[in-house]
């Protein structure tokens, strides 16, 4: 195949960051919120008492989301620098000892022992920090940690999934609103499951079942306290 005629990939690893704080924040959404409503229904709460707890639970949940993901990413964040101050260290104090380094690592993924230490001194005289980065300590663009990028993402998909719940337990009559709400909320699940699964580059269905059967018990679990509470107090 010549040049002109190569197609350029489509690679996923690049949405790796903010499709696990999407992902992570819509389905947290969807079913805490759900296991919420739920169970503050299986304590035979009136409707206005059901709105108010999953408005204050998708609300305080997703400012949980924001401020988790950003604290958790920045500490992430905090460790790759400390890291690479560590190699720029090292680098300044023994340039040649991290250049072999450097050098033994291409080795190990089969590179002839020339053209590595070839390769490593080329790339040190480019980037020497960032080529350590890169394939000593694995960080990259592609794998960075962004805290502000978790944070956003993760509250915007809380926000979202847990509207779900929300909307089907104001909406769904009485009789009706468990069911109603906990249908809905498997529907929910099922298409993030799969949606995430495809972004990913997966199989639908098993990120989906994945998705389902766990969050299933999780609500039965909450349905459970919640009759448990409601028929004692």
């Amino acid at each position: 195949m010549t040049l002109s005629a190569h197609v350029a990939e489509h690679h996923r690893s690049q949405r790796a960051g903010w499709l696990r704080a999407a992902v992570l924040g819509a389905n947290d959404g969807i079913l805490s919120v759900a296991g919420l409503v739920i169970g503050v229904a299986a304590a035979n709460a009136s409707r206005a008492a059901l709105v108010t707890a999953g408005l204050a639970g998708m609300v305080a949940g997703a400012m949980s989301m924001a401020v988790g993901e950003y604290i958790s990413v920045s500490s992430q964040r905090d460790a790759e620098e400390a890291d690479m101050q560590i190699e720029a260290e090292a680098i300044a104090e023994n340039r040649r000892a991290e250049m072999h380094e450097l050098a033994k690592i291409y080795e190990g993924r089969g590179v002839e022992p020339g053209l590595a230490r070839l390769v490593a001194d080329q790339l040190m005289a480019h980037d020497a920090v960032g080529a350590h980065a890169r394939d000593e300590l694995g960080i990259s663009e592609i794998t960075a940690a962004r805290p502000l990028q978790a944070a956003l993402t993760s509250v915007g998909a809380f926000t979202i999934g847990a509207l779900v719940p929300v909307l089907a337990i104001s909406l769904a009559p009485k009789s009706a609103r468990i069911a109603v709400t906990a249908a809905v909320t498997v529907v929910a699940l099922a298409g993030l499951g799969a949606l995430g699964a495809q972004l990913g580059g997966a199989r639908r269905g098993r990120g989906a079942l994945r998705v389902v059967v766990l969050s299933v018990v999780a609500m039965l679990f909450t349905y459970a306290i919640g009759r448990i509470v409601g028929a004692n107090v």
